[in-house]
């Protein structure tokens, strides 16, 4: 048995499918390390943004004057900002028509907000479901293509009238490859898997916070416009 293989040189020899598995596995691997750069990268910009406009709300700037700031781009708006617009241009509408009902009018706005809420955890767990499932289908795939490997190597040592292990061996160690390919892909897949579901309950608690202080403000502007009446 040549003992300087190389993993490109044990690819080679393998047999069909289980070059099949590895390229396969490969293919997931590289695709969730693109999916972990990008989640990553969109989750530390939302928690940026959400922490700016936060910012910017707590100020003492008048809401209306506010509303009109992010109004002007609309099309742009994430996290805090988009729940922020959908709920006071709700807001404004229903206590226009409805301002001698103020429950009416806040539960308008509740539902707005809640809407826009649940749009921006989707958006925001875009691609994790494929990282779960690369961390658990990784490791089957590889051990099938291990289990394949291992049987083509004995049906062809059974086919010989002296056997070796040296003859089996480099047939075996294919095998195992896939095996290592399935783990490479699935570990890095289940450890950020974990990392960015955190960091979306985060961001989600942060937006479900926000939205509760908000809607206690407009209570307040709702009830006391009711009281002036």
């Amino acid at each position: 048995m040549n003992s300087e293989l190389t993993i490109l040189d044990l690819f080679m020899q393998a047999s069909l499918l289980v070059k099949m598995v590895m390229l396969i596995l490969l293919g997931m691997s590289i695709a969730s390390w693109a999916m972990i750069i990008k989640r990553s990268q969109v989750l530390s910009e939302a928690s940026r943004k959400a922490a700016q406009f936060e910012d910017r709300f707590w100020s003492g700037v008048d809401l209306s004057q506010l509303y009109k700031e992010v109004q002007g781009r609309k099309d742009e708006l994430t996290g805090s900002e988009q729940i922020f617009y959908s709920g006071f241009k709700e807001f404004a509408r229903l206590h226009r028509s409805n301002d001698k009902v103020p429950e009416a009018v806040m539960e308008g706005t509740g539902r707005a907000m809640r809407v826009s809420l649940s749009k921006e955890v989707d958006e925001l767990e875009t691609s994790l479901p494929f990282l779960a499932t690369v961390g658990s289908i990784s490791p089957y795939i590889g051990l099938f293509g291990t289990v394949w490997g291992i049987m083509t190597a004995f049906i062809a040592l059974g086919a010989v009238k002296q056997a070796t292990l040296a003859m089996v061996a480099p047939g075996i160690a294919e095998a195992l490859v896939a095996t290592a390919m399935g783990l490479f892909a699935a570990i890095p897949a289940v450890m950020f898997y974990n990392r960015l579901t955190n960091k979306v309950a985060k961001l989600e608690h942060t937006y479900a916070t926000f939205m509760e202080e908000f809607s206690s403000i407009l209570h307040r502007q709702a009830f006391a416009a009711n009281q002036e009446q």
